[in-house]
C-alpha cells in the first residue's frame, strides 16, 4: 500500500489528526509541515491504477479538478495567500494528490531568484523540519478555519 493510501485508511478509522473534510472525489488534509502556512493536500479517493489525470473518466476528472479548485480557494481565504501554487507530481507517491501552497512575499527567504520562485527552491531540510509541524492547538485552529471556508464554498 502507498503512503497516501495509508493516510486515507487513517482518515477512515478516525485516526488522522490532519483530516479536514471529505469531498466527492477526495480528502482535504492539512500538510504535516507548515513552513508555507496553510499548506494543504487534496488526496484522490481511488488509487487503483489511476496515477495520471488522463486515467480518469472525463466526468470524474472534471469533478476532481473542480473540487481541487474549491479547496485551493478555501485555503487561500483561510490562510491569507497572496498567490496559490498547485502541484500534482507523483514520482514519490504515484497516488493522485494535489499539493496546495499558499504563498506570501519572502516565504522562500533569499533562495531562488532573489527570494522569488517555486516552493522547491526552498531547501527541503528547512521546509520539512520538525520545527514546522503545527502543535495540537495550531493544527486544530487551522482545521477549523479551513473547514469553515470549505463549508461556505460547497
Amino acid at each position: 500500500m502507498c503512503l497516501i493510501c495509508d493516510r486515507i485508511e487513517m482518515i477512515k478509522k478516525g485516526e488522522n489528526p490532519y483530516f479536514v473534510k471529505e469531498l466527492e472525489t477526495g480528502y482535504v488534509v492539512i500538510g504535516d509541515n507548515q513552513h508555507f502556512y496553510g499548506y494543504t493536500l487534496f488526496l484522490y479517493k481511488n488509487h487503483e491504477n489511476k496515477t495520471e489525470l488522463f486515467h480518469l473518466q472525463s466526468d470524474e476528472k472534471m469533478k476532481f479538478l473542480e473540487e481541487m479548485s474549491i479547496v485551493a480557494e478555501a485555503v487561500s481565504k483561510s490562510f491569507g495567500a497572496e498567490k496559490m501554487n498547485y502541484e500534482l507530481l507523483g514520482m514519490g507517491d504515484a497516488h493522485l494528490h494535489w499539493h496546495l501552497y499558499p504563498r506570501r512575499s519572502g516565504d522562500i527567504e533569499n533562495y531562488g531568484n532573489n527570494g522569488k520562485g517555486p516552493v522547491w527552491w526552498y531547501p527541503m531540510d528547512k521546509m520539512y523540519s520538525d520545527e514546522n509541524r503545527p502543535t495540537g492547538n495550531e493544527l486544530e485552529e487551522m482545521r477549523r478555519k479551513l473547514l469553515s471556508e470549505l463549508d461556505k464554498l460547497i
